[in-house]
């Protein structure tokens, strides 16, 4: 039979196989959209991982801790420090007992570490290069900061990790925060307190802590005059040493303030208040290497020290003065900061934590009645 098309008709259309403009734009909507709602929980795992290697990070060194006391018979001490010399770090001590064997068979705690004044000191040529060298557990993968800092000329591997010398409060006399004599921490200089001082209990003493690495400013001076407050978490130290009187000659601890008479844990509470005030900051390549975290390797208060003064995460500055500080945990992670207690359990603890809690916590023989969830 014959076919016939209607005059004037064209071709048949072919079938279509390509989008139209509104329907593109609506898919490459819908795409965007649906990577909108995915990016925060890829970063929130991302940083979840981060945080659980950042614990278990701080457990091994709990456990370094641990096993050295074991061994010796008490913690690691930090090496008296004077204007002159500066001794080996406590951490540089726990490398034997964290399976560092790498670094620590070449370390050799019977010679000098370090060279030069404390304000210029430069390492010992025979472990310059040892020191250079990050070691991964005592880095929290969720600090931006460089692993790897120069400071006098040489370079250092990091540290995130602080092992504390207690709450840095005024109670009986005892000025806490002068590390320089005994301390209701389990370290202070010379030190060799055994775990059996810690009274209070080791489930609930924090013995160490995180903190935020500083970062390097273009200046070479001891400190670093700043326009504006850095943005928070600091990664900067305050120097807070304006208020203070060094009572004990060159080289030793501060222990009165500027308007007379021995601090209490008031005084101190009220000169950190007025941090803000303060324009003098330190970063981690003060001459001094009093910037935060800076070297593993150094035994200055900014490198491996920490105490309970400050909650964690808290909106004060770790605020050095002199040879010692006001400090408390701080980190990346949302909400807090991890810390270790004595009993070897890691505790992220929460940013809502009360200063007075939380000094008790450091505390190793306060005989202070701490009860509830931290």
């Amino acid at each position: 039979m014959a076919t016939y098309r209607c005059a004037g008709r064209g071709p048949e259309p072919a079938n279509r196989i390509a989008f139209t403009l509104v329907e593109l734009l609506v898919v490459i909507a819908i795409i965007g959209t649906l990577v909108g709602l995915l990016l925060p929980a890829v970063q929130s795992a991302r940083e979840s991982a981060r945080r659980t290697s950042c614990t278990n990070n701080l457990r091994q060194f709990g456990l370094a801790l641990l096993n050295f006391e074991c061994a010796r018979g008490c913690f690691p001490q930090t090496d008296a420090r004077t204007s002159s010399t500066a001794g080996w770090s406590l951490h540089a001590r726990l490398l034997p007992y964290a399976e560092e064997s790498a670094i620590s068979s070449q370390l050799d705690f019977k010679a000098t570490p370090f060279t030069g004044s404390f304000n210029s000191q430069v390492p010992a040529a025979q472990f310059a290069a040892l020191f250079a060298k990050p070691i991964p557990m005592l880095l929290c993968p969720s600090d931006p900061a460089p692993t790897v800092n120069t400071c006098n000329g040489a370079t250092y591997g990091g540290n995130n990790y602080m092992v504390s010398f207690g709450s840095a409060t005024v109670s009986g006399g005892n000025n806490y925060w002068e590390f320089s004599k005994p301390t209701d921490g389990i370290v202070y200089e010379n030190s060799k307190v055994r775990i059996s001082k810690i009274t209070d209990g080791t489930s609930k003493t924090v013995i160490a802590s995180e903190a935020v690495r500083s970062i390097a400013d273009s200046g070479s001076s001891d400190t670093v005059t700043l326009a504006s407050v850095p943005s928070f978490p600091y990664q900067y130290t305050l120097n807070g040493s304006t208020g203070w009187t060094n009572t004990n000659g060159s080289g030793g601890s501060p222990n009165t303030i500027t308007r007379g008479g021995i601090a209490t844990t008031a005084d101190i509470d009220a000169i950190l208040a007025s941090w803000s005030s303060l324009t003098a900051w330190r970063a981690v390549n003060s001459p001094s290497m009093r910037g935060r975290g800076l070297a593993w390797a150094a035994t200055t208060q900014g490198n491996s020290l920490t105490n309970g003064f400050l909650p964690p995460n808290s909106m004060i500055p770790d605020y050095v003065v002199h040879w010692s500080g006001f400090f408390g945990p701080k980190s990346r992670h949302a909400a807090g900061a991890n810390v270790l207690f004595g009993d070897g359990r890691v505790v992220l603890l929460s940013d809502k934590t009360d200063k007075d809690l939380h000094r008790a916590l450091h505390s190793i023989n306060g005989g202070e009645q701490v009860s509830g969830d931290y």
